[in-house]
C-alpha cells in the first residue's frame, strides 16, 4: 500500500502536469474504479467535462484535485493504483480504468489499477478539503501539524506505539514500511506502550518519522514491484536505504545483531532484537 512518500511523489508530478489544464473528455473503462462515486459514470463524466484543474493536494494517503467548479476529484491509489501522464498516441495500458483528455491535446492523465482496490470519486463543494477525507489527521510533513497536541493525544492512549503510528485519525501518511524504519531509528520496539512514553521520547520519534519520510520523498518512494511508479512510470529507490523493513535474517546496520520478523496485524514487523528490545 503506497504511503505518504509515494503519494507525495505522485502529487508533485501531477501538480506539474495537470494544474491549470481543462478537461476535454473523460472515459470510464471499469465501473469499480469510480465505485465511491455513487451517482455513476455518466454523472462522473458530466461533472468533470469542461472543468479546469486548479491544483493537486494531499491529505495523508489521499489526493484531491480542486476544480474551478468548487468540486474536487478524490483519488486513492489502493494497493496497485497508478496515475500516469501519457501521450495521446500511447497504447492503452492493460489495466486502464479511467482516462482524462485535456483541451490542449497534451499528455493524458490515466488511472491504471491492476487490483482495482484504488479509485476516483467527486467531492461536491470539496475543493478546499473534501468532507470525505476530513476525518484524516494531518501528516507530520504538514506545516500545520501540531507536535504538542500529537504528543498529548499519543501519550493519553493505552495502545502500542506502532498501532498508533498507523492510526490515520491520529497521524496520517505512515504505513507499515515507514513505521518500522522510524521505530528502528528511534530504538523503540513497536509494542512499546504509548502511555509509558516520555515527551522527549515522542519528540525523538517524531523527528525520526520526519527524517524517514523526507528522505523517502527525495528517493521517489519505495518500490518493491512494478505496481508503484510515479506519473512518468518510474520506480522509487528508497528500498535501497531501508534499515529495518524486509531485512529479516540480515545484520542490523547499527549493531550487527540479526534482524527479526514478527507477526503484526496480519502483516510483518521488522526490528533489531538488540537495539529495539521488547518492553517487559
Amino acid at each position: 500500500m503506497p504511503e505518504l512518500p509515494e503519494v507525495e511523489t505522485v502529487r508533485m508530478g501531477l501538480a506539474k502536469w495537470v494544474t491549470g489544464r481543462t478537461i476535454a473528455a473523460v472515459e470510464v473503462h471499469h465501473p469499480r474504479a469510480i465505485r465511491r462515486h455513487l451517482p455513476g459514470d455518466a454523472h462522473f463524466i458530466a461533472m468533470l467535462t469542461g472543468r479546469t484543474v486548479l491544483d493537486v493536494s494531499r491529505r495523508g494517503k489521499y489526493l484531491w484535485l480542486p476544480l474551478d467548479s468548487g468540486d474536487s476529484i478524490i483519488a486513492h491509489l489502493g494497493m496497485s493504483g497508478q496515475l500516469l501522464m501519457q501521450p495521446a498516441t500511447a497504447e492503452d495500458e492493460k489495466h486502464l480504468r479511467v482516462r482524462f483528455a485535456f483541451t490542449d491535446d497534451g499528455p493524458q492523465l490515466r488511472f491504471v489499477d491492476q487490483r482495482t482496490f484504488g479509485g476516483l470519486s467527486i467531492s461536491e463543494g470539496g475543493a478546499e478539503l473534501p468532507d470525505e477525507i476530513s476525518h484524516i489527521a494531518r501528516d507530520p510533513m504538514d506545516p500545520l501539524f501540531d507536535d504538542a497536541a500529537f504528543s498529548a493525544r499519543l501519550r493519553g492512549r493505552h495502545t502500542e506505539i506502532k498501532r498508533a503510528l498507523l492510526d490515520q485519525t491520529l497521524i496520517s501518511g505512515i504505513g507499515n514500511i515507514y513505521a518500522d524504519e522510524a521505530l528502528w531509528r528511534a530504538k523503540l520496539h513497536g509494542t512499546r506502550p504509548t502511555d509509558k512514553l516520555t515527551k522527549p521520547a515522542v519528540e525523538r520519534l517524531l523527528a525520526h518519522v520526519r527524517d524517514v519520510l523526507s528522505e523517502a520523498i527525495v528517493a521517489g518512494g519505495t518500490s518493491f514491484d512494478e505496481l508503484y511508479v510515479n506519473v512518468n512510470g518510474e520506480s522509487g529507490y528508497f528500498d535501497r536505504s531501508l534499515n529495518a523493513y524486509g531485512r529479516e535474517g540480515e545484520p542490523c546496520k547499527r549493531c550487527g545483531a540479526i534482524m527479526r520478523r514478527e507477526s503484526f496485524m496480519n502483516r510483518s514487523s521488522f526490528s533489531c532484537p538488540h537495539c529495539q528490545p521488547k518492553p517487559r
